[in-house]
């Protein structure tokens, strides 16, 4: 997972998620209705979510959220971002992450 120059202090408020943010992180997962690699993104940020205490998984549809996905520059799916406490964008990735990786992005979430 890498971070991109365009989220540098670039903070998402629960309100334009539609859903609270996790104590210590969040992982929000941008997905598309046919997209296949989203499910295997949503299962191992759901297992990761689980297993790490204070982190939420929030899953937004991207075609229905356009708004949204045009101010964060989402160019595929799924694009997964850390999120701190404070729901500042600490790291992007776009495809299906590894869970070994996503561990270590929270690492500078938490």
């Amino acid at each position: 997972m890498r971070v991109g120059g365009r989220d540098d202090g670039r903070r998402i408020e629960a309100a334009e998620l539609g859903a609270a943010l996790g104590e210590r992180a969040t992982l929000v997962q941008f997905s598309s209705a046919f997209c296949a690699p989203c499910r295997a993104t949503r299962r191992v940020l759901g297992e990761v979510a689980g297993m790490v205490p204070g982190v939420t998984h929030v899953e937004i549809d991207a075609e229905a959220h356009l708004d949204l996905v045009r101010a964060l520059e989402i160019g595929k799916t799924p694009t997964v971002l850390v999120l701190d406490a404070g729901g500042r964008v600490v790291r992007r990735a776009t495809g299906q992450p590894r869970k070994a990786d996503v561990i270590a992005a929270l690492g500078e979430a938490v």
